[in-house]
């Protein structure tokens, strides 16, 4: 099992190295994918070029990574989709959902939010998930969108849900 993991909007591949790097100390498989900026659905074929897909890769990334791999999953098969603080809609604008395509994606998903994302609550996230096949969401106490006070509890987490995929 191989995990790719995009970044989200305002880093580059670098920014996604912290879990990358928690991830290996875990004993799974991960790298980096470097995405291009701006709108999601453009970066899906960068992803998938850098990833492939198949029963063992798992896809996946932090906010606007997460949010590529989420639209990957909705047209290629994969082991499974992990996300990490999925940006549901733009502070502020709670109407303005990005979650029309989840109930077209084929794989398990694991989403690991701060229980302070402004990008999404966590009773918004409980709501909005009712639209996946096969999900596990988990929701850390202490953190908001950066996950920075929690990462290793995030990791940790991913790092089990993955165990279960094999």
């Amino acid at each position: 099992m191989k995990v790719y993991l995009g970044p989200g909007a305002s880093g580059g591949v670098d920014s996604i190295r912290p879990y990358v790097e928690g991830l290996r100390r875990r004993g799974v498989e991960a790298v980096g994918v470097k995405l291009p900026s701006g709108r999601a659905e453009r970066a899906v074929a960068v992803f998938l070029e850098q990833s492939g897909s198949g029963p063992d890769v798992v896809i996946g990334g932090r906010s606007y990574g997460g949010r590529v791999a989420s639209l990957a999953a909705t047209e290629h098969d994969f082991a499974g989709l992990l996300v990490f603080a999925y940006p549901l809609h733009r502070p502020g604008f709670p109407n303005q959902l990005r979650t029309e395509h989840w109930p077209r994606i084929r794989c398990p998903a694991l989403i690991i939010q701060g229980e302070s994302d402004p990008f999404g609550s966590p009773d918004e996230l409980r709501r909005e998930v009712r639209k996946l096949r096969d999900v596990r969401v988990v929701t850390l106490p202490g953190t908001g969108h950066a996950l920075r006070e929690r990462l290793d509890d995030a990791l940790a987490a991913a790092a089990d849900w993955i165990t279960t995929l094999k």
